[in-house]
């Protein structure tokens, strides 16, 4: 499952990156910002139009916007609510 297609609310780990898909200015920015592989985040507000950007999520103290594209380069699983992750 891409970070794009979690549920709204849900958490999930950061299990791989598709950094070449991203400009490299962009990837580097997501990446200082904490979003990278092993990254817990939790989806906290998805846009409402059409294109259903942009996507927040909550990433350590953090909320971080990103485009939808930029979601759909991270492959995440889902965790339950005591925090261990579990296959998506």
């Amino acid at each position: 499952m891409t970070l794009d297609e979690l549920p709204l609310g849900a958490t999930a780990r950061i299990i791989a990156a598709d950094w070449g898909a991203l400009v490299p200015e962009e990837a580097q920015r997501l990446r200082a910002l904490g979003v990278e592989e092993g990254a817990e985040v939790r989806l906290a507000y998805r846009g409402v139009f059409l294109a259903r950007d942009p996507i927040a999520i909550e990433i350590a103290r953090m909320t971080v916007a990103l485009r939808r594209v930029h979601a759909r380069a991270m492959q995440v699983e889902t965790m339950p609510s005591g925090g261990t992750a579990s296959a998506a």
